[in-house]
């Protein structure tokens, strides 16, 4: 009982914290468009964000059986933790809020809407597939868990990903809190996926 109070937590945690920083990046992605075309971007980026999460999430259990998805899966979430860790040195955080807010930035573009749109896809991309799979890393064997933390995933996506952003812009300790629970978290996954990797190169057998 207590270890799915725990995991539950976690799940949450991981999904608001993973939403709020996708926000971060498709409003860093759209900050240089021209005002006009900054919320088609904001919401198309959104919008594809949680299609992705709902894509990935039917995959998920296959996902997890592919030999060293879990490690593999820590890379990538480091890779997150890195580049999370980057925008807060560089107080990106507040970049976005101002691309997102209205009017926001009013000076000539600086990226056009199919190069931001680029970078918003493989941001998005990215960023669903580590949420499912932190997810499934957390659930482990609990279907239930598993599906609740995909849902929810999507839902903070869709509807409060915005919101999350703002929050995490307005109490920065929080998403500082965040990158250390993502750290946590690659890091258990990078040590859980470890032995299947050692399997499949064939370490364990040389230290037989």
């Amino acid at each position: 009982m207590i270890d799915n109070v725990s995991q539950l937590g976690q799940i949450i945690f991981a999904d608001v914290i993973l939403s709020g920083d996708n926000a971060l990046v498709i409003g860093m992605a759209a900050a240089g468009l021209a005002p006009e075309l900054r919320k088609s971007a904001i919401f198309l980026g959104m919008a594809l964000a949680a299609v992705l999460r709902i894509c990935f999430a039917a995959m998920a259990t296959y996902m997890l059986a592919i030999p060293g998805m879990l490690f593999f899966g820590g890379l990538l979430l480091t890779w997150v933790c890195w580049r999370f860790y980057s925008e807060l040195r560089e107080h990106v955080p507040e970049g976005a809020e101002h691309a997102m807010a209205t009017p926001g930035y009013q000076g000539p573009p600086r990226s056009s809407l199919q190069g931001a749109l680029l970078t918003i896809t493989l941001a998005d991309v990215s960023m669903s597939i580590d949420n499912v799979v932190a997810v499934a890393a957390i659930a482990r064997d609990n279907t239930v868990l598993l599906i609740f933390g995909l849902v929810l995933a999507i839902t903070f996506m869709a509807l409060c990903a915005n919101c999350i952003m703002r929050i995490m812009v307005r109490f920065a300790w929080l998403s500082w809190v965040g990158l250390a629970f993502l750290v946590y978290l690659a890091a258990d996954m990078i040590i859980d996926g470890w032995p299947e990797i050692a399997g499949l190169i064939g370490i364990s057998g040389a230290t037989a």
